[in-house]
């Protein structure tokens, strides 16, 4: 029964407000020494995506997706990738469609529920690589997606995957998108909506039949008005709904078979209580769940002079002993 109710993350002094926690970390911290070297990959429908490559010379990759309108570069990337390296671990941290600096070539962008496209990467790299082990660790959004991939495999998950972890994921799509949506969380939501409709802007001209209402993208004030125009058309789905409904991880927790760890915080700002999974972690033999008091959206801090995080410790260690 594998529902860890005391966590031994622990907020540090006067820290422990859950906004400050999301936010400190993404304005101020600093991560030296990541070294990548980029790879290219064409998907099956004529796209490309681009992975950031961390090694260390092992037979072991952690493979690392990343959230909302993140990449590669991302504070909590490149923390994990640097405790994944120091710990033995190669790190392909790949960037979703269309955040890896350059525009994508087709109409699709990526969402919550594109496994598609994790699975590309994952065959890539039991193709091409010589990796005896294979683990998955996603963050928010990509922690949903690596949850739901997980979920929807079941038992035919590629053999090399021998490990998941996923921190902040907002596994009920629909309850996390309407508590973004609240007046006091405007401040993500503008960030968000300010980078999103960037990208549909740079892509009008490529696909005007589509994308060809440029008065339309300022009126959208949310992620229901965004998906309901955008997310859910491009990507075949009826409505923001029928998106959130069809690509939360949380119906498909139960078929996972592989260790997983999700760690979710109390005071997370995006998340509800319906996106802390404790029947399922309780219920299950391989997912485990911890619910920290605190920690933020992908914050998670520690007082320490190395500005390891306290994820990137856990991850780490969760994959080496699967507990």
């Amino acid at each position: 029964m594998p529902f860890i109710e005391y966590s031994t993350y622990h907020t540090p002094l006067f820290r422990s407000n859950g906004h400050f926690q999301s936010i400190y970390p993404t304005l101020f911290r600093k991560v030296t020494g990541v070294r990548y070297e980029r790879e290219q990959i064409d998907t099956p429908d004529g796209d490309f995506l681009d992975l950031d490559w961390s090694r260390v010379g092992s037979r072991k990759v952690a493979i690392l997706s990343h959230g909302l309108e993140g990449d590669s570069n991302r504070h909590y990337i490149l923390g994990q990738v640097k405790s994944l390296n120091f710990g033995g671990w190669d790190a392909c941290a790949w960037n979703f469609r269309g955040c890896s600096g350059a525009t994508n070539r087709t109409l699709k962008f990526y969402h919550s529920g594109a496994t598609y496209d994790l699975d590309t990467v994952i065959q890539h790299i039991r193709r091409v690589g010589h990796y005896d082990e294979i683990a998955l660790i996603g963050y928010s959004l990509g922690g949903n997606m690596t949850l739901k991939y997980l979920g929807d495999l079941g038992e035919a998950v590629p053999s090399e995957i021998s490990a998941s972890v996923v921190f902040s994921a907002p596994v009920d799509l629909a309850a996390s998108s309407l508590k973004i949506g609240q007046w006091y969380n405007k401040i993500y939501m503008m960030r968000f909506l300010r980078s999103l409709h960037g990208k549909i802007r740079a892509k009008m001209p490529l696909f005007p039949d589509a994308l060809n209402d440029d008065h339309y993208v300022e009126s959208v004030k949310n992620f229901k008005d965004f998906d309901d125009r955008y997310t859910a058309p491009i990507h075949g789905f009826k409505d923001a709904a029928d998106y959130w409904a069809q690509c939360s991880s949380k119906p498909g927790l139960a078929k996972i078979k592989i260790p997983t760890l999700l760690v979710s915080a109390r005071n997370d700002p995006f998340l509800t209580q319906s996106c802390f999974p404790v029947e399922a972690a309780k219920a299950s033999q391989y997912f485990h769940f911890e619910n920290p008091k605190a920690g933020g959206h992908v914050g998670f801090m520690s007082n320490n002079q190395s500005g390891e995080y306290w994820s990137d410790q856990r991850a780490v260690a969760f994959l080496e002993h699967k507990y």
